[in-house]
């Protein structure tokens, strides 16, 4: 094994951080750019993907297909479905994935990507209709588009005015724009974003309730309440949740002891083997419902500085219990 050659490279930390400051001015003056542009258009871009009833199917080749593929998983991630279709594919065989319900969005900074403009008469018959996000809206793809977004530039970030820079961050703001006002206009709410989300903190929040996380069945700590102090440290120590419920013949919780009772009675000197559930449960325990937001039983702890809770049912029987340790295993705190 040899070792390869290093290149000598001239590296100035000032050009650097000026070439860096530059591009971030050339790129926030392409977006105040698109903004200035905004109109009747862009609304009617909305309107038209608000009144597809298939999918949008997003297409670009180059660093436009790039763009497109995240406009698409934004698209779909907030109400609208969405999948990216690669141009050059499509004409070999995945344009049957655009069906006539279908509104298709193309990106293209020059408009004359042939690949994707060789498309533009299959959709002509297949009336799907097309918006362009395209920098030269008089170009091939902009004459044959149903709307057109304009995402031009006056130049690129790249020093040589070559590199697609300025003008993918014009479209992929002008996407997200579109995502925005697309899941406005369909009321999308935090809780339809956590079903898109299932796996994210976001989701786990707002999809989790405490039927899914509390122990219940045998694993279960419960004893009546003429139980002896033997009885509830057997119960305690056999489920290892550090407590036990005291319940009525119908399961009605009557109150509940945790080892931190067990603690203050020692402290304390008390004659523990005459003692029964009854003499030293804690009769008013935090309780919540089964159906509630694990969330909330998150709060509810936190709130009453306590680390677990029981959980009831509608007619306050006892149906499980909850502590912080499992809320933490699943991710919710």
């Amino acid at each position: 094994m040899t070792d390869r050659p290093v290149a000598h490279v001239s590296f100035d930390r000032q050009r650097a951080l000026q070439l860096a400051a530059q591009t971030l001015d050339i790129e926030a003056a392409a977006l105040i750019g698109a903004k200035a542009r905004l109109g009747e258009d862009f609304a009617r871009a909305v309107g038209a993907v608000l009144a597809c009833r298939g999918r949008v199917v997003v297409m670009g080749m180059g660093k436009s297909g790039h763009v497109g593929r995240k406009i698409a998983a934004t698209l779909a991630s907030t109400g609208t479905p969405a999948l990216f279709v690669h141009p050059a594919e499509a004409s070999h065989g995945d344009l049957g994935m655009v069906t006539a319900q279908d509104l298709v969005l193309a990106l293209s900074n020059s408009g004359e990507s042939d690949e994707l403009n060789l498309l533009l008469p299959v959709f002509k018959r297949l009336h799907v209709p097309v918006i362009a996000l395209t920098g030269k809206p008089d170009s091939t793809l902009g004459q044959h588009a149903d709307m057109v977004i304009e995402c031009s530039v006056e130049q690129e970030a790249c020093p040589l005015n070559l590199a697609p820079t300025a003008s993918t961050a014009a479209q992929m703001a002008l996407g997200d724009a579109l995502a925005v006002a697309l899941l406005d206009a369909r009321g999308f709410r935090e809780e339809d974003f956590a079903r898109s989300h299932p796996g994210g903190a976001l989701g786990r929040k707002l999809l989790l309730h405490v039927r899914d996380l509390m122990r219940s069945g045998d694993a279960l700590p419960r004893v009546g309440p003429a139980a002896s102090f033997t009885a509830m440290l057997r119960e305690m120590t056999g489920k290892g949740l550090g407590l036990t419920a005291v319940v009525g013949e119908r399961d009605e919780v009557l109150g509940i002891f945790t080892d931190g009772d067990l603690r203050r009675l020692i402290e304390r000197g008390v004659d523990l083997r005459a003692l029964i559930a009854r003499d030293v449960m804690y009769a008013s325990p935090r309780c919540i419902r089964a159906d509630a937001l694990a969330v909330e039983a998150a709060d509810l702890m936190e709130q009453h500085r306590i680390t677990s809770v029981l959980v009831i049912d509608d007619d306050a029987r006892l149906v499980g219990t909850l502590n912080s340790n499992d809320l933490m295993r699943a991710k919710v705190i």
